[in-house]
């Protein structure tokens, strides 16, 4: 299932060791970090840790996650994932996805994000998949709705650092497997 996966313009590929230096220019854009760390960069060396077991093959309940790579250029761009979260059970996984601030606005995320929620109903079995972001976070909102995902509640957590935007709270999107089947259907047949 960690093979290579399509879209019009992006190629999402497992990681591969020569991608530390593209992770770390991407988290250490103060902008790609606003909504997560209030703008810090993820040191080198968590990378340094992480990287192997971002490339890992991994079973149903460990992490998938991609390179997105665009396909004119051969460019890394950021990347996508769904994370499966052992406490909402097997069947669940969170969309997740972080692109770096020169291709913002060309809809790689929504582009990226349609093909990770498709592949989690039709590849992955999985029967729900939500997302988290803060509530200020009105891009990744919008990724969110367009590729179907539907406003849950929002709630406040305690977090280690507050960062800008903190006092608004963090909002939870959501789509099962049953709603997705019903818009595919709906798309193909118009109604």
């Amino acid at each position: 299932m960690r093979n290579f996966l399509e879209t019009g313009r992006l190629t999402l590929r497992p990681f591969q060791a020569g991608d530390l230096d593209a992770l770390v220019g991407l988290d250490s854009d103060p902008a790609v970090m606003a909504f997560l760390t209030g703008g810090k960069a993820t040191p080198r060396e968590v990378y340094e840790e992480r990287l192997p077991g971002m490339m890992a093959g991994r079973g149903r309940l460990d992490c998938w996650i991609w390179a997105a790579i665009e396909k004119a250029s051969g460019d890394f761009v950021g990347w996508f994932s769904l994370r499966p979260d052992p406490a909402r059970g097997p069947d669940e996984a969170e969309l997740g996805y972080r692109l770096r601030r020169a291709v913002w606005g060309r809809g790689y995320a929504t582009e990226g994000a349609a093909l990770m929620v498709e592949k989690a109903f039709t590849d992955f079995g999985l029967e729900r998949v939500f997302a988290l972001t803060m509530s200020v976070n009105l891009a990744s909102r919008r990724v969110m709705d367009k590729v179907g995902l539907t406003y849950l509640r929002t709630f406040f957590d305690d977090w280690p650092e507050v960062i800008a935007g903190a006092e608004h709270g963090d909002v939870e999107y959501a789509l099962t497997r049953a709603d997705w089947r019903r818009r595919e259907i709906a798309q193909r047949t118009g109604r």
